[in-house]
């Protein structure tokens, strides 16, 4: 799950068909379905008081060798012993990105491990991850910065507080999947984007903020889809069913503004409303090269991108090891043709429900329908991820689990 090395980053890109051309190359990678990956993100909280700010420098020692060079220039940012890259967040949130695995079993496994070894690693420092998609006790506050992240604070600021509420204060749940083969790829790339919503609503845990109630099931799902609808609405619409999604990925990113212009400088920001077709055109000083149009695509924030894998990317984080129940839910629906299309037909109807289920979670009747039936699905799929029997059971308990819950919530 890693974008061909081979291609060339630095040709200039002479006008949208070239543009084009480059994004149709490495955002739909086709063929048979095998590997999975996971990306676990969450704040970090002073064990003794989760109120109290956590900088950067107490991070930094934390993570020690595998510090990202966004917190510690010198180091040498090592992975995990199972393969998990760490990074740091804006505001301080700490993410681990798996290797991809052409077994589930293996990718549970690995992250296990490596989420062992950072919890250690944090705890020896008298720091703890958090268990929810939004920091529930501390207001946004920047711990990273760089030219990068200025740049979007700027940006953002232009339309609101929601850009830094999503910057310094959430933490999500990413599965990656393969794009799939050729003749299943727009029917994989509208059942990833239709069961959204009912997922989003049963697994939303970002119901509170800075030390007090949102009146959202996410609302960090929230913050996302107030910052701006150009590069945060989702890419397909059950209005448009049919649309081939490589025309559609490619309209979606160079309409989308530009959130930064990489320069020797410090500042970033880039001319307010200029997007990339806008650049192509010749809005700026030099004209765009494929290295700029991978890292504007770095920057679009859809709830499912294609990075030639599909990385969904609408989950919270879930407190424990209880991510392991929706990343083997969405493995389970994509395992097979047949329950993915059974999948895509049972959540169609609430496709379009993304604000609906931030706000409201399961407590929308035609949601937790849905989720119901993604569940019984996923219950019935789960046989075919060829689980061990001890996390097959514990993960079968946790989807029925999830299944009565959005039951309950319905009636």
């Amino acid at each position: 799950m890693v974008m061909s090395p081979e291609l060339d980053r630095t040709t200039v890109l002479r006008g949208r068909s070239a543009a084009a051309g480059y994004l149709a190359r490495i955002c739909f990678k086709t063929g048979p379905p095998i590997l999975t990956g996971v990306e676990l993100e969450w704040t970090v909280h002073d064990a003794a008081d989760p109120t109290r700010p956590v900088d950067r420098e107490r991070l930094r020692r934390a993570l020690g060798r595998h510090s990202p060079v966004t917190i510690d220039p010198t180091s040498p940012a090592q992975r995990l012993r199972h393969g998990g890259a760490v990074t740091v967040e804006p505001g301080g949130q700490v993410e681990i990105s798996s290797a991809p695995r052409p077994s589930v079993v293996v990718l549970i496994r690995a992250t296990e491990a490596d989420v062992a070894e950072l919890t250690a690693a944090l705890g020896a420092d008298g720091l703890v991850l958090g268990r929810t998609g939004m920091d529930p006790w501390r207001a946004p506050h920047p711990v990273v910065e760089t030219a990068r992240y200025q740049a979007m604070r700027c940006v953002f600021d232009r339309r609101g507080p929601a850009g830094r509420a999503m910057m310094y204060s959430t933490a999500g749940l990413q599965v990656c999947l393969d794009a799939g083969e050729p003749e299943r790829l727009a029917q994989r790339w509208a059942a990833v984007h239709a069961v959204g919503p009912p997922l989003l609503a049963a697994f939303a845990t970002a119901d509170r903020h800075a030390g007090r109630r949102t009146g959202w099931a996410s609302a960090r799902m929230a913050a996302w889809l107030a910052i701006d609808p150009a590069r945060t609405r989702p890419v397909w619409s059950p209005a448009q069913p049919g649309r081939d999604p490589v025309a559609a990925w490619i309209d979606y990113a160079l309409a989308a503004p530009l959130l930064c212009v990489r320069g020797a400088g410090p500042d970033w920001t880039p001319p307010a409303g200029v997007t990339f077709a806008d650049w192509l055109a010749g809005a700026l000083a030099r004209p765009p090269t494929s290295d700029d149009l991978e890292y504007h695509v770095s920057t679009l924030f859809p709830p499912v991108r294609p990075r030639g894998y599909l990385e969904i990317r609408y989950l919270d984080a879930q407190p424990g090891r209880e991510w392991i129940v929706p990343l083997a839910v969405l493995a389970a629906l994509f395992a097979e043709p047949t329950t993915t299309r059974e999948a895509l037909a049972a959540a169609t109807p609430v496709a379009d429900r993304w604000r609906v289920a931030a706000r409201y979670g399961l407590a929308d009747p035609p949601l937790a329908d849905a989720a119901v039936a993604l569940f019984e699905l996923a219950l019935a799929a789960l046989p075919g991820l060829g689980l061990p029997t001890g996390i097959h059971e514990e993960t079968s308990r946790g989807i029925r689990r999830c299944r009565a819950a959005a039951e309950r919530r319905h009636r």
